[in-house]
């Protein structure tokens, strides 16, 4: 299953960057694919460089453009099925950001010990 979401994940990762041309689909990065077992519908974590208008966006054209994506995951790999696409925003690398900067804030701050 892991060798199937990697290569799900290279295939779409290409497709998104270079052929997929909707104007809402900003910069999307694609930063894994989870498959169900009888490789029938299969996740895709996307993070999206921007502010939530523009995610929002973005999620939207990609779920317009599922039939294209899927196409491109049957003509290049070869699946018993082609996975149903589901578009799921990754937040992981945001959430990663916001403790960074609650470190660093709770850093900076004076020190009152008693």
């Amino acid at each position: 299953m892991r060798r199937v979401d990697v290569a799900l994940r290279g295939v779409l990762s290409d497709a998104i960057a270079s052929d997929l041309k909707d104007p809402r689909v900003g910069f999307v990065t694609v930063t894994g694919v989870k498959t169900s077992p009888d490789l029938r519908h299969a996740r895709v974590y996307v993070s999206v460089h921007g502010d939530e208008r523009v995610r929002a966006a973005s999620l939207e054209g990609l779920r317009s453009a599922h039939g294209f994506l899927q196409r491109r995951l049957a003509d290049e790999l070869t699946l018993k099925h082609t996975p149903t696409l589901t578009f799921v925003l990754d937040e992981t690398i945001d959430r990663a950001m916001r403790i960074t900067e609650l470190l660093d804030d709770s850093l900076r701050e004076p020190r009152t010990d008693g």
